[in-house]
């Protein structure tokens, strides 16, 4: 059985910003089938709105083609939930939006650079009630390439 994540939006962007980073070889693994994610709305949301914004696409020269590509990947791919709001664990209610997905699509992971997340003993220990560990990209790369 595949390992299930959720990714967080920020790693989703700093794949299209580097190709040749840790979140591209992440992305990389995922079309590859090499584990499963889940989604919700609020996160296709936020990766739309943040990659829409001129200072990002000017500057890393994403065009809008590179956008609708990521966006369809992970609508097709990816298993959507519904989320409610009613996690409220994390300081950042959009944070919380990214944990609620992940309990509700019972991921085993949470991949994310988000400190708030990572660090967070509260947030760590509410996510161990539903056995989700919270990985940075090169640890959930490590355990992507042993399953």
């Amino acid at each position: 059985m595949a390992v299930k994540a959720v990714i967080d939006t920020n790693i989703w962007v700093s794949s299209l910003i580097n190709p040749f980073g840790f979140p591209a070889r992440l992305r990389k693994a995922f079309e590859q089938g090499a584990f499963n994610t889940v989604i919700s709305a609020p996160i296709v949301e936020e990766l739309i709105d943040v990659l829409a914004r001129p200072r990002i696409r000017n500057k890393y020269d994403i065009s809008e083609d590179d956008v609708k590509e990521l966006i369809i990947l992970l609508e097709e791919i990816s298993e959507d939930v519904l989320v409610t709001g009613d996690v409220t664990v994390c300081r950042d209610k959009d944070d919380n939006l990214v944990i609620e997905t992940a309990i509700k699509g019972k991921a085993q992971y949470l991949v994310t650079r988000d400190d708030d997340m990572k660090f967070d003993k509260d947030v760590l220990s509410y996510l161990k009630r539903y056995n989700i560990s919270v990985a940075s990209i090169a640890n959930f790369l490590d355990v992507i390439s042993k399953s």
